[in-house]
């Protein structure tokens, strides 16, 4: 066990990167113009992956999210969280203008990434549940001021992944092994208004009517996620989650 540690901790770094991507794009042309704290945060540093979801190095979060390296292979680990009230209402927030990748879009409660820091990496499946769960719990603090207190790890109920690749515009986009979480609170919100526009509570019925309307956009991660097993798990919440849980498989999108 010791050694296993050892060799995770020594894999990924950037210079691990670099030579696995030599021709990849570095360029900061491309933030030129944007919010100068969406800038600062494009300097996180993500968990970059294999295609099974082994960390095979960290890179920026710029460099993770340009079209240019994406079209090259890279790929990170990200979550995409679903917090309902006690009345099973989805809580939905509208991407600020100044995020530089899918602003002013509506999606679940919150998506952001694991960062290559103490506590959020893992090299598998059980650590890595568990540093999505506190990457989430930071994250929600950030966008949206939840308190830790209010949304507990133990909390977080792990459903599957999925891997998904969405361009943004012709310059940014994702491509994620993207962690899905549940979690049932009633919170209180205290926005961040740099990276959350809006926010609304929605029952499945108004969710369904949301995406009709041709004036809302959406990212692509969430209508993946609705398109495919939302309404599902949300029909289950109260009774047989579990049946969804924990899945190990990587649904590829």
């Amino acid at each position: 066990m010791a050694s296993t540690t050892t060799v995770t901790q020594a894999a990924p770094s950037a210079e691990t990167i670099l030579r696995l991507f030599p021709d990849i794009d570095t360029s900061s042309a491309e933030l030129e113009g944007h919010d100068e704290e969406q800038i600062r945060l494009m300097d996180e540093v993500c968990i970059v992956l294999d295609n099974d979801d082994k960390p095979i190095g960290t890179a920026s979060k710029k460099l993770c999210h340009l079209m240019t390296n994406i079209d090259k292979g890279l790929l990170h680990r990200a979550f995409s969280c679903f917090l309902f009230n006690d009345q099973n209402q989805l809580l939905l927030q509208q991407r600020a203008s100044e995020k530089i990748t899918f602003p002013d879009m509506w999606t679940n409660t919150c998506c952001s990434h694991p960062l290559g820091i103490p506590g959020e990496t893992g090299s598998n499946l059980p650590d890595s549940i568990m540093g999505v769960k506190r990457a989430a719990q930071r994250k929600l603090e950030h966008e949206l001021g939840i308190k830790k207190e209010q949304v507990p790890l133990e909390d977080f109920h792990f459903l599957t992944r999925i891997h998904y690749k969405a361009p943004s515009d012709g310059k940014w986009g994702e491509h994620e092994i993207d962690y899905i979480l549940f979690i049932k609170a009633n919170v209180d919100l205290d926005v961040n208004p740099n990276e959350v526009k809006d926010t609304k509570y929605v029952t499945p019925e108004e969710l369904k009517k949301l995406f009709t309307d041709p004036s809302l956009k959406f990212t692509p991660w969430f209508k993946l996620i609705c398109e495919s097993m939302l309404f599902e798990w949300w029909e289950h919440l109260d009774s047989g989650l579990e049946t969804y849980m924990n899945d190990e498989e990587i649904k590829r999108m």
